[in-house]
């Protein structure tokens, strides 16, 4: 029995989905103005391991993840470098897909994009305003706070101390201060509505999105915990007025990702992109890194940790290498994993099955069942076995690749780690060249030294067999 923490209730609460065994589920996605971040791998990670958990409990999930692909960052830096906003979100929505392919995020069943839902944005706003539970100023269109009588209960705080606790803002448009905009007048950058040329607030993009791609009520909303106020709070707001139900069932966040006690962030400037930390960090070490630690809780991050999740993360894929895999399994090793993912997704738990999975590898005869289990039970977390390699000394690394040098013309001042990998770079520029026959002649060659590659859409790997 799957339970989870529901942020609206503050506890943790038994899940029954909507409709039978289907599940509806929308995540708050990217704004694609910039390179995705280490608190980016932490979120979709988080949600990843969901998705995939939820499959595994034999749910229809539909899983909707948003592009926010229009917003004041986007149009500022689009403007400071003189070019569409098109230009920028196309350039950084493929960075941030080619971080998520990496880190081995499985694509969401849906990936809508705000500005291909202006319409709808539009006429959740005209639903609003018809209702009374909206106003137009100058252009600009608010959402009346104090008329949704919830508005405070998904981030604990009551009108009255959101009220006393709000700067003093200088628009002086507002009836209150708490209201925000759903319409925004832009002239320069503005699509065509009843009340301006101009753009959709940032929270009534999530809520047409969701409504039009998963319905008026879903089963999970989630995000970063930064998300809960005012993001997720404005949304839940906007939706049940306008759509006269309950929005979302279970709200759910994840933890930040820390350096040096603060959040990591843009704004902070002390964050670390994806695609830096993975020139030191694979993928399987950096879902180690984050799934360690419970979803809900912070993550510090420091080279330390990741150090040890990088050798942890090894431990873990390489004990299948050299193992046939088949479809037996330890039962109650899959029963004992099930119970902790039920708890709240508690990761760290599962990772600990997972490891007692390798040391039975090691020490039993019957590898292969506890082989099969590892893998079936990892590929839940998301981890990616494709990267195995047979665990060999530095010793008997030397001697395998020492032909290699006069084999392929190689400097010999090339360590005997990189080697394999300057080969595969010399057969990458063969297949870039479209010389197949040269790639092939390669790969087969490594082979007679027992050297297997392996290609994917991600890149070359390779094995000792």
């Amino acid at each position: 029995m799957l339970k989870i923490y529901n942020t609206l209730s503050n506890k943790i609460e038994e899940f029954k989905p909507i409709e039978n065994n289907k599940v509806k589920m929308y995540v708050c996605g990217p704004t694609v103005y910039d390179n995705a971040h280490l608190g980016h791998a932490r979120c979709y990670i988080t949600w990843d391991v969901l998705y995939r958990y939820l499959k595994f409990k034999g749910y229809d999930v539909t899983y909707c993840r948003n592009v926010t692909d229009v917003d004041d960052k986007i149009l500022k830096k689009a403007d400071e470098q003189g070019v569409d906003s098109s230009v920028i979100t196309d350039k950084y929505y493929k960075s941030f897909i080619n971080s998520m392919n990496n880190l081995n995020v499985l694509k969401p069943d849906i990936e809508p994009r705000a500005t291909k839902t202006i319409g709808e944005m539009i006429a959740m706003v005209k639903k609003l305003e018809a209702d009374g539970f909206a106003y137009q100023k100058d252009g600009d269109v608010y959402f009346r706070v104090e008329k949704y009588k919830k508005y405070g209960e998904l981030s604990s705080q009551p009108i009255k101390d959101l009220l006393n606790g709000a700067r003093v803002d200088t628009n002086d448009k507002k009836e209150n201060p708490l209201d925000f905009a759903l319409w925004k007048k832009d002239e320069l950058h503005g699509y065509n509505s009843p009340w301006s040329k101009g753009r959709p607030g940032w929270h009534i993009e999530c809520s047409a999105m969701s409504k039009k791609y998963l319905g008026e009520t879903i089963d999970i909303h989630a995000g970063g915990a930064d998300l809960a106020f005012p993001h997720h709070e404005n949304e839940r707001a906007q939706s049940e007025c306008a759509n006269n139900c309950v929005f979302s069932k279970y709200w759910m966040h994840n933890g930040f990702v820390t350096i040096n006690k603060e959040k990591m962030s843009k704004s902070l400037n002390n964050f670390l992109t994806i695609d830096d930390v993975l020139k030191n960090y694979d993928t399987n070490a950096i879902r180690l890194f984050i799934l360690t630690n419970h979803y809900r809780m912070p993550v510090e991050f420091n080279d330390v940790s990741l150090t040890s999740a990088k050798n942890g993360a090894k431990r873990l894929i390489n004990s299948i290498c050299g193992i046939e895999l088949t479809d037996s399994y330890d039962n109650e090793t899959i029963k004992e994993f099930e119970s902790a993912m039920d708890d709240d997704l508690n990761t760290s738990k599962a990772l600990a099955i997972l490891f007692n999975l390798v040391d039975k590898i090691k020490k039993s005869e019957n590898k292969q069942v506890f082989a099969n289990t590892l893998y079936y039970l990892g590929s839940i977390l998301g981890f990616d076995f494709s990267l195995a390699k047979k665990e060999i000394s530095k010793e008997e690394l030397v001697k395998i690749v020492k032909p290699l040098y006069s084999e392929f013309n190689l400097d010999s001042k090339i360590e005997a780690d990189n080697v394999i990998d300057e080969i595969i770079k010399i057969r990458k520029q063969a297949r870039d060249n479209k010389d197949w026959a040269k790639s092939d002649e390669i790969r087969d060659k490594l082979l007679t030294y027992k050297i297997q590659l392996k290609d994917s859409k991600e890149g070359t790997t390779w094995q000792i067999l």
